[in-house]
């Protein structure tokens, strides 16, 4: 059962992503700035891992805030906040965490309470955050378990398996093991998913882990593979979801989309409400972060490109709604239009 980030007494406790599947080392993060780096260098990753490791960094900030005053305390949190929302620009639920650890203050402060009861009170709310993501991926697995036929082939791009959830089960992932539970014969291709190689690194030690059939293939391999009959269906994850279903996730899915429509292959998405943002209209207004060229350029320590090269480094892409057979959500299964399907799931 892999958890990525934990809660301790210590401070938050993180499976250092960066160094797998070589090498399995647990971080001990003892203040919210050091939790904010490890979100930003990738030490945990993953759009729904993201908001709980970042639920975690405010709690941790206002345990060892040391003043007497509520007001003060507010101040600190604002700042503790305004450090993780500059994190990872284009996971939604990044944000979608922090709005909730600022209610939860707010609530308390209201109600009165003293210094040391809000720190307990935000502790708790950033475990009910951790144990609530479980729960919605046992459910995103169960529901889209049922989408997946016997003696199917899945394809899935980067990693959104546990290691980018609060754990167990996973989103994407989340599906197959769903699928496997419900007695039905899977396997996975997961691409390499360059240039930070979640899929390789990430996905296919996952996989092993649950003793679940893997291939590993590059990502130029996808179009032949399916070509030949080989992929049944293709499942991912997201970090952003626009109001009208467009989907932001790893650069290289919006071209797996297109390769699926062409080959008449089910193109689903897997993500908890809490990757939906509603007060994003369309993917064109979903920011797209860009990362550090040297990810392009080196793999480690080794240099692939010539010295000076111009390098562009995007982090995600947008596939268009059109091209999304369905979003499995912990509420159901939301099919076109996913103005109408996901605006009724919040309203549910």
């Amino acid at each position: 059962m892999i958890i990525p980030v934990k809660w301790s007494d210590e401070g938050v406790l993180m499976l250092d992503q960066r160094l797998l599947p070589m090498e399995e080392k647990w971080l001990t993060l003892k203040s919210f700035n050091e939790v904010a780096d490890g979100i930003r260098n990738m030490v945990v990753r993953g759009a729904p891992a993201i908001g709980v490791a970042a639920a975690y960094g405010i709690a941790l900030g206002a345990k060892n805030f040391v003043g007497t005053n509520v007001d003060d305390l507010k101040e600190e949190l604002d700042y503790i906040c305004g450090v993780m929302g500059k994190t990872r620009p284009t996971a939604v639920n990044l944000f979608w965490a922090i709005d909730r650890m600022k209610r939860t203050f707010q609530k308390a402060k209201a109600e009165g309470k003293s210094i040391s009861e809000i720190k307990q009170i935000l502790i708790k709310d950033a475990k009910d955050i951790h144990d609530e993501d479980i729960e919605s991926q046992r459910l995103i697995a169960q529901f889209g378990g049922e989408l997946i036929e016997n003696d199917s082939t899945i394809l899935t791009h980067c990693n959104a398996g546990a290691l980018a959830t609060g754990g167990v089960w996973g989103t994407a992932l989340g599906v197959v093991r769903g699928a496997v539970n419900q007695g039905k014969k899977v396997s996975v291709i997961a691409d390499e998913t360059r240039p930070y190689l979640q899929g390789a690194r990430l996905t296919a030690w996952e996989l092993l882990q649950d003793d679940i059939p893997v291939t590993l293939i590059t990502d130029n391999m996808s179009g032949h593979i399916m070509k030949q009959g080989k992929v049944h269906a293709v499942v991912v994850g997201s970090d952003r979801i626009a109001a009208n279903g467009d989907v932001a996730n790893k650069i290289g899915t919006y071209m797996v989309a297109v390769l699926a429509q062409k080959h008449g292959i089910p193109f689903y998405v897997a993500a908890p409400l809490s990757t939906v943002d509603m007060n994003c209209a369309t993917g064109e207004e979903i920011p797209i972060e860009e990362r550090n060229i040297r990810e392009i350029t080196h793999v480690q320590d080794i240099q692939l490109a010539p010295e000076g090269i111009s390098v562009s480094n995007y982090a995600f892409d947008v596939t268009p709604n059109e091209l999304v057979t369905a979003i499995i959500t912990e509420k159901g299964v939301a099919r076109a239009p996913y103005t109408d399907s996901l605006k009724k799931m919040f309203e549910e």
